[in-house]
């Protein structure tokens, strides 16, 4: 059933998807390996909005997301090598190179099945932006700092692409996961000399 909220209409599931994604982040920034439970919720609800809108690549993309929180979840409280919690790092050139290279693979690879298996109107973008949220992810739950990178980019992006969808509160989520995203970075960048340490939430 349509919400109007001002002047759009949204539904309830999304609605609830918006509260959850923020405060996902939110315990993101300030690393509480809690944030992984919100974030295996608001994926569940979040594909079954994508798939009301065609957006099958985020769709999947959710599906993914539940799989990889299950894995960053442990990461975050056994994932050094002593099987402490694990630190805040960033990337070598090698990594970077990686990472560009796993985005430009996954995008060629999800924007061919998107075009040849379903009936999405924008394989390209959503093929593109769901690469680069699974390299984004995958970064998160090592603790690179570089995930933030990723995600402003995908989040700026991913505004005008829920607009042209007409998810016009799922966009506004992301403009607000831009700042968020801002946020987390220069909030990262200040603990990764301190051993990802002084922002944990015990």
């Amino acid at each position: 059933m349509p919400l109007h909220l001002a002047v759009f209409a949204t539904t309830p599931l999304e609605l609830l998807s918006f509260i959850l994604s923020v405060a996902t982040v939110w315990l993101n920034i300030r690393q509480s390996h809690w944030a992984w439970l919100l974030a295996i919720i608001s994926s569940a609800t979040y594909g079954l909005v994508f798939f009301g809108s065609r957006l099958y690549g985020d769709m999947g993309l959710q599906l993914v997301f539940i799989t990889v929180s299950f894995y960053g979840w442990y990461q975050w409280l056994h994932g050094d090598d002593s099987h402490d919690r694990l630190p805040v790092t960033t990337l070598d050139a090698r990594g970077r190179w990686a990472a560009a290279v796993a985005w430009l693979a996954g995008f060629v690879l999800l924007a061919w099945f998107l075009k040849t298996y379903t009936d999405t109107d924008v394989p390209n973008s959503d093929g593109f932006l769901t690469a680069g949220s699974l390299v984004g992810q995958l970064l998160l739950s090592r603790k690179k700092i570089e995930n933030w990178h990723v995600w402003i980019i995908v989040d700026i992006l991913y505004v005008a692409l829920y607009l042209h969808k007409h998810l016009m509160l799922t966009a506004i989520l992301y403009a607000v996961f831009v700042g968020m995203a801002v946020i987390g970075l220069r909030a990262w960048s200040g603990d990764s000399g301190a051993g990802g340490r002084r922002l944990a939430l015990e």
